[in-house]
């Protein structure tokens, strides 16, 4: 039996292929631009083999895309015609896996890949992958869990421990563990120059710990660890938009925006992603983002019966918000409550906080504020299993506030900012320090009124 880099089982015996796996599994870990023409070459040298079939299929549903969906069911077919007696566990819960997410339980996906890890936990690339899962479940808690069990075996001998590391610095960053996080990431970065996802965790702490300097400077410095990047890179962007934005500094925001953000003007749903809650954000403080709405809007309103992940819908229906078309976000608010009726998980997700918050969003585009509050407010306790980081969904939360205040539930906001700057360290951002500010404001006009 033939091991790879990760020091597990692979069900191929071809030099070749194993070598091409080997640079597989090293560029997905460093979110590389080449990952998938190694996982070509793969296929190609090894067309019998099991796993790289089901690579594929797993990557392809990572993606979130109604196409990668229908290529992830022809690599399952494809593998389960080929798999027989006597494959590896590791292949077999591969396998397993994918066919449990596609049959819509991805936590069953994550149950099969985390079997692999018990029994070989120094298999980074499955870490990996279920870091992912974990990521786009909302599992914070389980991420960190996962990530405690095998970073014992990623010693210093070990080829890809710095991607432990990085993986762990996230899990740490998202649980509230911000010096952890940045120790943990800070190492990846020693081990793995070119572990991104390490740096992007270490951003994240500084991000949370309201300190914009020391993120720019950790981007700025640390170019190796991100600059190969796939579309990953303009997330390290989108990141370095939101310091400078922390820091007020509006013209910089913009100039990332334009020049590297959406560089280049893909549909992917990270990307719109990193665009729309962007733009948002922006326009929450008063900046009138034009024309740049219109472009997401037009690829977003393409997106919009993909209904492959809540997180995506939210986003898109964040750019339909933006543009001001709200015959367009009604039905996808509309798509998202009949989704909510699929008796899957991502069905639950859908049903709630999904329809909440698609109708608050719907409303907020149209200045009903005091409906856009009630909804966007009960879908805020639950809105951790729409997947993504605290950073990504804070958008949501900031429209929350700002459509409380414009309904004037300043007692509501003021508890909500109190939260969110209790998960930020109990450091208080500009955001927060703004609204509450508006918040002190509008209570002195009522008092004022009131004696009058």
């Amino acid at each position: 039996m033939r091991h790879d880099i990760c020091r597990a089982a692979v069900d191929f015996s071809d030099p070749e292929a194993l070598a091409a796996w080997n640079a597989m599994t090293r560029s997905f870990l460093a979110h590389g631009a080449e990952a998938p023409d190694h996982l070509a070459r793969v296929l190609e040298r090894a067309p019998d083999a099991v796993l790289p079939l089901a690579a594929k299929g797993l990557f392809c549903l990572m993606l979130g895309r109604a196409e990668t969906v229908t290529a992830a069911h022809e690599a399952a077919r494809a593998a389960r015609q080929r798999a027989g007696e006597g494959l590896p566990a590791r292949v077999t819960a591969w396998l397993a896996a994918l066919e449990a997410w596609l049959s819509g339980q991805p936590s069953g996906a994550r149950f099969h890949l985390e079997g692999v890890l018990v029994r070989t936990p120094e298999d980074t690339l499955t870490m990996k992958i279920v870091h992912g899962i974990r990521f786009i479940l909302g599992d914070a808690g389980g991420m960190r869990r996962s990530l405690d069990r095998v970073i014992a075996a990623h010693d210093a001998e070990h080829p890809l421990a710095g991607f432990a590391f990085g993986c762990r610095a996230f899990a740490l960053e998202e649980t509230g563990d911000y010096d952890a996080a940045e120790t943990s990431g800070l190492r990846a970065l020693e081990l793995a120059p070119d572990d991104a996802w390490g740096l992007h965790a270490v951003a994240h702490v500084y991000d949370m710990t309201h300190r914009p300097d020391r993120g720019i400077a950790l981007i700025d410095e640390n170019g190796a660890a991100w600059g190969h990047c796939n579309n990953f890179r303009y997330h390290v962007w989108w990141h370095k938009a939101l310091l400078h934005l922390d820091r007020g500094e509006i013209d910089a925001v913009l100039a990332l925006y334009d020049d590297k953000i959406r560089a280049e003007k893909t549909d992917d749903y990270r990307d719109i992603a990193n665009a729309s809650s962007l733009l948002m954000r922006l326009e929450l403080e008063g900046v009138a983002c034009g024309a740049r709405w219109d472009e997401l809007a037009d690829l977003s309103e393409a997106r919009s019966d993909d209904g492959v992940l809540v997180f995506a819908d939210l986003h898109y229906l964040l750019a339909l918000t933006g543009a001001g078309r709200p015959e367009a976000a009604g039905r996808l608010a509309g798509r998202i409550a009949l989704t909510g009726q699929e008796h899957n998980e991502p069905g639950r997700v859908a049903a709630h906080p999904g329809a909440a918050a698609a109708r608050g969003l719907a409303a907020f585009g149209e200045g009903r504020y005091a409906e856009a509050f009630a909804d966007l407010n009960a879908a805020r306790a639950h809105m951790q299993t729409i997947g993504g980081s605290h950073a990504q969904r804070d958008i949501f939360e900031r429209m929350t506030v700002d459509a409380g205040l414009r309904a004037g539930r300043l007692d509501a906001c003021a508890r909500i900012l109190s939260e969110r700057t209790r998960l930020r360290a109990g450091l208080p951002d500009a955001f927060a320090d703004a609204r509450r500010s508006a918040i002190d404001e509008a209570r002195r006009t009522a008092a004022l009124y009131a004696a009058q």
